[in-house]
C-alpha cells in the first residue's frame, strides 16, 4: 500500500507532464536559409543592372540549382528612401546553414566555370561597380508557420 502512495503520485506527475509538453509544441518549425544581397543599382542604370541578373547571375543561380546546391532564387525590386538606399534585393534560398557552407567551394568552381576564371569574375565586379553598389547582405531563416512535421 505505501508503494502504491508513493507510485501513484508519480504516475499522475509522469502523465501530466507528458500532455503539457505535447500542448506546447510550437506551431512553427524553422525551414531554408535566404542568403539576401542589398543592391543599389544607380540612378538610370536599373535596365542595365537587370539585364545583367536576367542573364549572367541567372546563369549561374541555374548552374547552382542543377547542382544541387541551391533550391531557389528570387529577385525583388523595391524604391529607394534615400539616394543611398538599396533598391534591389537578391535572394538564394538553401536547405540549411550546413549544406550551404559545405557547398561553398563547389559553388565557386561553378562559378568560375561559367564566368571563364578568375581574371574574368574580377573583371565583372570592376565593370558592374559602375553601375551598382552592393550595399551588404544578410542570412536569414525562414520560418514555416506549421508545427514540425506537418504535411500540407
Amino acid at each position: 500500500m505505501k508503494k502504491l502512495q508513493i507510485v501513484a503520485p508519480i504516475l499522475f506527475l509522469l502523465a501530466f507532464s507528458a500532455g503539457a509538453f505535447a500542448q506546447e509544441a510550437k506551431p512553427y518549425h524553422e525551414g531554408p536559409v535566404w542568403d539576401l544581397g542589398f543592391i543599389h543599382a544607380k540612378a538610370g542604370m536599373e535596365d542595365r543592372y537587370l539585364r545583367y541578373i536576367a542573364g549572367d547571375w541567372k546563369r549561374e543561380q541555374e548552374a547552382l540549382k542543377k547542382a544541387g546546391i541551391v533550391l531557389d532564387y528570387k529577385v525583388i525590386t523595391t524604391e529607394a528612401h534615400s539616394p543611398s538606399d538599396f533598391n534591389v534585393i537578391l535572394m538564394t534560398e538553401y536547405k540549411d546553414l550546413a549544406s550551404m557552407e559545405a557547398n561553398e567551394d563547389k559553388a565557386e568552381q561553378i562559378a568560375m566555370q561559367l564566368v571563364g576564371g578568375e581574371q574574368k569574375m574580377e573583371g565583372g565586379y570592376v565593370d558592374r561597380a559602375s553601375y551598382r553598389e552592393v550595399l551588404g547582405g544578410r542570412l536569414a531563416r525562414e520560418i514555416i508557420l506549421e508545427p514540425k512535421g506537418a504535411m500540407k
